[in-house]
């Protein structure tokens, strides 16, 4: 059996743009997406803090050190510049695995999204 366990989570992220024309995703500033253990086109589901609406897409590496959280596609819809998200991603484990496992969370300031504390 595989249990589905919280892999990697960025924590009160602010968005930074919302882009309706682009074909999908979620663009992530590279240094949050190296400090969460994210990985390029992974899976994320993402909570909008400000309404409650939730999705899921895939990861796109923004420029490193940009602060950029931007919400691409028709997501855009359901996001806005300026809500605050939580974005998060699963990995399946044995039970055995996730007794021991320990997520990978950060938390960036939520004006600059710039990273400020990151627990492992």
């Amino acid at each position: 059996m595989f249990l589905e366990i919280l892999k990697s989570k960025i924590h009160r992220a602010k968005v930074t743009e919302a882009n309706l024309n682009y074909i999908g995703s979620i663009t992530i500033d590279r240094e949050l997406i190296e400090a969460a253990g994210l990985y390029e086109n992974e899976k994320v589901a993402i909570v909008n803090i400000n309404n409650g609406n939730r999705i899921e897409t895939y990861v796109i590496p923004g420029e490193r050190n940009s602060g950029k959280i931007g919400i691409n596609g028709a997501a855009a819809h359901l996001f806005s510049p300026g809500d605050l998200v939580i974005i998060m991603a699963y990995a399946h484990m044995t039970p055995e695995e996730a007794v021991t496992f320990k997520p990978r969370v950060v938390f960036p300031d939520s004006e600059t999204n710039r990273l400020i504390d990151k627990k492992i």
